[in-house]
């Protein structure tokens, strides 16, 4: 009997689970349909965002912009070291971030993880190299709701100087401060959450 109620109980918590992340998908898409036209269709898979990344990658390490970065993880099969240029938004001992999907790939696969973010859920201590320095930290998807909205806050709200040009880049016409927010907003809606809780004291 306790076997059986065991069982039943696993099989609702998948079924759970399951019907959480089919949601999850449709509300991808959803804003991704609505969105698509904005964009002017430059980043249009993975493949396109990591070339992006490693033109702007020996910019970034040097000196990252304000609300830029990059952060390095550990390749869960090869053990190298791989990184990344992100947006970050500090708050404290706090940094957020958001793994990207551009609405080509939302719509086709909305459930799609980045190979920087499968590395963190396979080992979670990373370095971020963003204004202030470097720092060691150890990063985790955001699921508490209390929590993505304070990263929602910070992600959406918060606009420098070179986000007009991540806005050009991305969205049609002349970019503006409410079109930044607005594709901050597309980001945070369709993208991956996450915070890196900082060591008390930067590497450099």
């Amino acid at each position: 009997m306790e076997l059986t109620s065991q069982t039943t109980q696993a099989a609702t918590t998948q079924a759970a689970t399951t019907q959480a992340a089919t949601t999850q998908e449709e509300h991808v898409r959803g804003v991704a349909a609505e969105h698509a036209s904005k964009h002017a269709r430059v980043i249009r898979s993975a493949k396109d965002g990591r070339l992006l990344s490693a033109l702007m990658l020996p910019f970034f390490a040097v000196r990252p912009p304000s609300g830029y970065g990059v952060i390095t993880t550990t390749g869960r099969r090869t053990g190298r070291t791989r990184r990344k240029c992100v947006r970050v938004i500090r708050r404290g001992e706090r940094a957020y971030l958001v793994q990207l999907r551009p609405p080509v790939l939302a719509l086709e696969r909305p459930s799609a993880i980045a190979a920087w973010v499968w590395n963190i859920r396979a080992n979670p201590n990373v370095r971020l190299r963003m204004r202030g320095g470097t720092f060691a930290g150890v990063a985790r998807e955001l699921t508490e709701p209390a929590e993505i909205e304070q990263a929602r806050e910070a992600m959406c709200d918060t606009v420098n100087l070179f986000d007009y040009g991540e806005c050009d880049l991305h969205l049609r016409g002349l970019p503006t401060r409410a079109k930044i927010k607005e594709l901050h907003g597309y980001w945070f809606d369709t993208g991956v959450p996450l915070v890196v809780e900082l060591a008390s004291q930067g590497l450099s």
